[in-house]
Parts: structure tokens; C-alpha cells; sequence
């Protein structure tokens, strides 16, 4: 599109009537509901990854007994001891948060084929908790240790950033100037002498992680090697909002 057609969609939008205008392309909107001079609105993202600097595994136990409450009792104890191993590698007691707790009556229902209804055969209790570390090195021994401990459902674990904004402190100053010069690019084309900046708005939000590591939960080799994991990077991505007015 010639500089000529374009100055002359923007003068046409000045002096539109009352009746908003809008053009929109690319994520960009021009709108002009004012004699002022047309508005352009876009949106600026930059994303941040660093290696992450804590990381949350899950564990939990699942036990099995005649009554429910023989059930819970089992489960209480299994669950002091992972619990307590959770402890003996340095997660604080704060740190360390119950998930879940599932009781649920359990049936064998095979002979269900020969019109026979299923057979009661007991209680089965789950429980669960998450627990917290900085110390990302250590997550290997700590997964080591709650399967020692009598630990049957393992999941996680899951990596992020105690401070997220803190990783945006130098991608809102790329976004800005990003957005000066795409303003400024808009005006130019436009015909117009430049942009004055009316709005800024900012959303931010984690970004997809990599894959979740492989966690290989066997028993510790004769060298005392723990379980492999490798945190790789966390990603965070900040959103500008702009609104300039271009200006004669």
C-alpha cells in the first residue's frame, strides 16, 4: 500500500462521525472516535527463561484393611513415616502441604458374568502431600527417600520461580522500546508526525514449561547414585498493553 492511500484511509478516519472507525491487522487496532487523531492499539510480549529455583514433588500411600477405620489407621502411620523422611532432608514442616485423602469402599466384581453381584472386600485409603524445596539438587534424594519411606504414588516434580515478577524487571523495558518503535513505524506510514503514548496495561503469565523430567524411581545403586533430574528452564512471559495517538 502507497504512503499517499495511506494518509488518506488516516484522514478519512479523523474525519469520520461520531461512530468509532476501527481497522485491525497483525494484532494492531487504529480506532479514532475523537477529531484528536486516530488511536493504535497493540500488545508487546517478551518471554524470560531461567533455571528455576524451587521445585514441588508430590508422594502419597495407599493402604487397604477390613474396616475403614483400620484402613485410615494403617494410612496414618505410613504417612508419619513419609512425612518424617520428607523432614530428615531439610523440607520444613511449612513446606510441606497435604494434597489429598481419598476413602473408598472396594469390590471384586469377577464373578460378575455369572449374575453374581460383587463382593465387598474392604477399604482403600490414599493420601498424599506435596512437598516444597529451593534446593533443586536435592530433589533426586528426596524422591529417593520417600520411596524409601514406604512412598507409592510419586508425581512431579514441578519446577518455577519463587519470584516470577522478578524475572520481568528487564523484559518491561524491551517491551517499551519495541513499542516506541512500532508506534513510531505505524505513524510514519500513516503520514503522521509521530505516536504520543496514552495507555500502558501489563498481564503476565507463566509461560509452557519444558517437558516434566523423567523421574526413574528405583532403588540407589551400589555407589549411592540418587535419581536423576534435570530442572532445565522455567519460562515467564510478560504482556503489554499500548495506546498511542498519532499525531500531526
Amino acid at each position: 500500500m502507497t504512503k499517499q492511500m495511506l494518509t488518506a484511509m488516516a484522514a478519512g478516519l479523523v474525519l469520520a462521525a461520531a461512530t468509532p472507525a476501527i481497522a485491525q491487522q497483525g494484532g494492531s487496532t487504529v480506532t479514532t472516535a475523537t477529531t484528536q487523531g486516530p488511536m493504535l492499539s497493540f500488545s508487546v510480549s517478551e518471554e524470560v527463561r531461567s533455571r528455576p529455583d524451587q521445585a514441588t514433588v508430590g508422594a502419597g500411600v495407599t493402604t487397604t484393611a477390613l474396616t475403614a477405620v483400620e484402613a485410615m489407621r494403617l494410612n496414618a502411620a505410613a504417612m508419619d513415616k513419609l512425612i518424617a523422611a520428607a523432614k530428615s532432608k531439610g523440607i520444613k514442616a511449612e513446606d510441606i502441604q497435604t494434597s489429598g485423602i481419598n476413602l473408598s469402599p472396594q469390590y471384586d466384581y469377577s464373578n460378575n458374568g455369572n449374575g453374581q453381584p460383587p463382593r465387598f472386600i474392604g477399604y482403600q485409603v490414599s493420601n498424599s502431600v506435596r512437598a516444597t524445596t529451593p534446593r533443586i539438587d536435592d530433589i533426586g534424594p528426596l524422591l529417593d527417600a520417600l520411596v524409601a519411606a514406604g512412598g507409592t504414588n510419586v508425581d512431579g516434580p514441578w519446577f518455577a520461580m519463587k519470584d516470577p515478577d522478578a524475572q520481568l524487571v528487564g523484559a518491561r523495558g524491551s517491551a517499551i522500546k519495541a513499542a516506541e518503535a512500532k508506534a513510531a513505524d505505524y505513524a510514519r506510514l500513516a503520514g503522521y508526525r509521530g505516536a504520543e503514548l496514552v495507555s500502558i496495561s501489563e498481564g503476565s503469565f507463566g509461560g509452557p514449561q519444558p517437558p516434566m523430567p523423567m523421574v526413574r524411581l528405583q532403588a540407589m545403586d551400589a555407589a549411592g547414585k540418587a535419581t536423576p533430574v534435570e530442572p532445565g528452564q522455567v519460562a515467564n512471559t510478560l504482556t503489554l498493553s499500548f495506546q498511542y495517538r498519532l499525531v500531526r
